[in-house]
């Protein structure tokens, strides 16, 4: 299944509380157990944007998520290939 990244402009993000972020994690995954082919795997929260990692069969998935649990999706990008240091060996 295709993995993206997904990325949401979510000013001052960064400074919400735990109990916040548990919040939006619990909603995300309360959407996402209706939509068993999508599959969120971690988020980076920075800031002003949270970058999620998904696998997904497509795009529209993707946006369908994010309008179900109110999140911004404004960015999506699918993800070709993964590199690490051990790519360098």
């Amino acid at each position: 299944m295709p993995k993206y990244v997904i990325e949401r402009d979510m000013p001052g993000v960064g400074k919400l509380s735990a109990a916040d972020l548990k919040a939006a994690s619990q909603k995300s995954c309360s959407v996402l157990e209706g939509m068993p082919r999508v599959q969120w795997l971690h988020s980076y929260v920075t800031d002003d944007k949270i970058y999620c990692v998904y696998m997904a069969p497509n795009e529209d998935a993707i946006r369908e998520h994010g309008k179900l649990g109110g999140f911004p999706t404004d960015r999506i990008t699918r993800v070709r290939t993964m590199i690490e240091p051990a790519t360098a060996e």
